[in-house]
């Protein structure tokens, strides 16, 4: 890695940078591509296939794969494919067409931030030697591990560690070679409100939690007695996000190159305990249910994932969080299935009663899949045998595969929820779609099954396809102040691409990596209109601009109506009531 930078590289730059490279010769590069319409296809790379599923869009210039769901620009595949850092990815594709990249050099990164996030892996690297040098010569903590039925391989291979009782031993050991500072922002000291700091984990087995790179990234921390907390994690820190790190998904990698499933369990101990039996593919959250990000980690190295649970109900709420969660990453060619032992067993008791084969046994013929445990789940809450539990029962589901891609998943969904309800999959689908939503369609040859968009998620996907678009916009502060959902985020995208006229969608998606309108973003580029047509796109785009306002219209009108019947209006009211009766 390269820690060279001094200042921040100018927004035009990547957005001029974007504009300049082509996605396909990127891409095309490294991975060889065919052409298949106005698009390139490939197997993807970034998880195991046979069926190409990863789509170039030139047009675009955006990626995107409809087996993991990744996606992006010619900088996040780099970051992705090579293991680039952002400044990396841009200086790489400057570098290949020639260019100089610029430094903002008044703008210092905070400071230093780069170096400042170097020096945390190397104390959080140290530190876990510390722990690992403590527990070969605590005997207290090795007996620990031998009633646990630990061995030293596994030991080792986790990087298992212990500190012992104190309150300063860390700074004893690492001040003044790092300071304080550094150990309180790694999370490793916690400060004291009157000055000072002292040790967060103290006589504690210590995991050391390590990012798909291997780097230690945070750690946990498992009481020897029974005090408590009975487990204790990192806190939050510039380096360690808990909602998207697994932790054993770097030790599962190293241990198989060739991973068909993933595991994912509820601790650190079910983890190690599973690898004592030579269960390799397990991971835990850290604390925290299962995110969109964790499930994306895990579909870019396997094809399946198995969520083991306790099946009490701590267990089984644990479960329905992961799959209310998880639900928008589910795609065709991925399976994710529900494992509920028996009660009173975990994972780490109950492979020790009946072993590895019988293990891995149950997770394959006694695990649920994700859309039976769904409808079973809501199965259980509502009276099918009445029409207004079913007609409740349809609303819930509804809710649900508002989040779920198009295709054949889907599609058995509903046919299994016409089937239980005797309400036929048209009426079904016309509950899910608003009228006057236009059709979009998938870039991907493909994804030739149309779907349904809001006019601003459509008028939005429709700039992002063509950002010229935006001079048919009179006044984008009009949109915003619409009220109507979304609204925020076109009339952003509008002044984002007013403000920045070269600008295309990839380089929109950049600029807006890291904000809350980047996941909007990335899945709005997945889609564009099945036609070509400048002046079609023009229409269509004005539709929606004007769909937006009447709707706002309509509201604001309601509104007032209803207003006026239970109470009075006042002058201002009364004076817009009369200008939207005459429109």
């Amino acid at each position: 890695m390269r820690f060279t930078l001094a200042g921040i590289i100018p927004r035009q730059f990547v957005d001029e940078l974007l504009t300049k490279v082509d996605v396909v010769e990127v891409i095309n590069s490294r991975l060889p591509l065919k052409k298949k319409g106005h698009e390139y296809t490939a197997c993807c790379p970034f998880h195991s296939e046979k069926t190409p599923s990863f789509s170039v869009s030139p047009s675009k210039q955006f990626y995107h794969c409809f087996g993991c769901g990744v996606n992006g620009s010619a900088i996040s595949f780099l970051m992705e494919y090579e293991h680039y850092d952002f400044i990396e990815a841009v200086e790489q594709l400057a570098s290949d067409i020639g260019l100089e990249v610029p430094r903002e050099q008044g703008k210092l990164v905070d400071p230093k931030k780069i170096e400042r996030q170097k020096d945390h892996y190397e104390l959080l690297e140290a530190v876990a030697q510390f722990y690992q040098q403590h527990l070969q010569v605590s005997d207290i903590a090795k007996d620990y591990l031998q009633q646990r039925d630990l061995s030293s391989n596994v030991a080792s291979h986790f990087g298992l560690g212990f500190i012992p009782e104190g309150w300063d031993l860390l700074s004893q050991r690492f001040v003044p070679e790092y300071t304080a500072q550094q150990l309180i922002d790694t999370g490793l000291l916690i400060e004291k409100d009157e000055g000072g700091a002292y040790d967060r984990f103290r006589d504690r087995i210590m995991f050391p939690i390590r990012d798909t790179r291997g780097r230690v990234i945070g750690f946990g921390g498992r009481v020897l007695g029974d005090g408590m907390p009975k487990y204790l994690n990192s806190p939050e820190t510039e380096i360690f996000h808990k909602g998207m790190e697994l932790y054993g998904l770097y030790e599962a990698r190293k241990a198989s190159r060739k991973l068909t499933r993933i595991i994912v369990v509820e601790g650190y101990m079910d983890v190690i305990a599973l690898a004592q039996f030579d269960i390799n593919n397990a991971v835990a959250t850290l604390g925290t249910a299962t995110t969109k990000d964790h499930i994306r980690q895990i579909f870019r190295t396997v094809d399946e994932v198995v969520f083991c649970f306790d099946g009490d109900r701590a267990g089984r709420d644990a479960a329905w969080k992961a799959l209310k969660n998880v639900i928008p990453e589910v795609r065709d060619g991925k399976e994710i299935y529900f494992n509920f032992l028996p009660d009173g067993e975990d994972p780490d008791s109950q492979v020790r009663k009946i072993g590895k084969n019988l293990f891995n046994q149950s997770l394959s013929e006694a695990s649920i899949s994700l859309t039976d445990y769904l409808i079973q789940h809501l199965q259980e809450n509502y009276n099918l045998s009445s029409r207004e539990g079913s007609v409740r029962f349809i609303d819930e589901v509804i809710k649900l595969l508002a989040h779920l891609s198009e295709g054949l998943i889907k599609d058995q969904l509903l046919d299994e929820v016409s089937r239980l309800t005797s309400i036929k999959v048209d009426v079904i689908r016309k509950k899910m779609l608003t009228n006057d939503a236009p059709q979009v369609q998938n870039f991907s040859q493909q994804g030739s099954q149309a779907v349904r968009l809001s006019p601003v998620r459509y008028a939005a996907s429709l700039l992002l396809h063509d950002t010229s678009l935006v001079a048919a916009v009179e006044d984008s502060e009009q949109i915003s102040q619409t009220g109507i959902k979304g609204a925020d985020f076109l009339a952003t995208l509008i002044e984002t691409i007013e403000e920045n006229p070269n600008i295309n969608g990839a380089g929109i998606v950049e600029r807006w990596r890291g904000t809350a309108y980047e996941i909007a973003c990335l899945d709005l580029m997945k889609w564009q209109p099945s036609f070509q047509d400048q002046t079609m796109l023009k229409n269509e785009f004005m539709g929606c601009l004007q769909n937006i306002i009447e709707k706002s219209r309509q509201q604001r009108l309601e509104c007032l109506l209803q207003k006026a019947r239970n109470e009075s209006l006042d002058a201002m009211e009364k004076k817009d009531l009369l200008t939207l009766l005459s429109q």
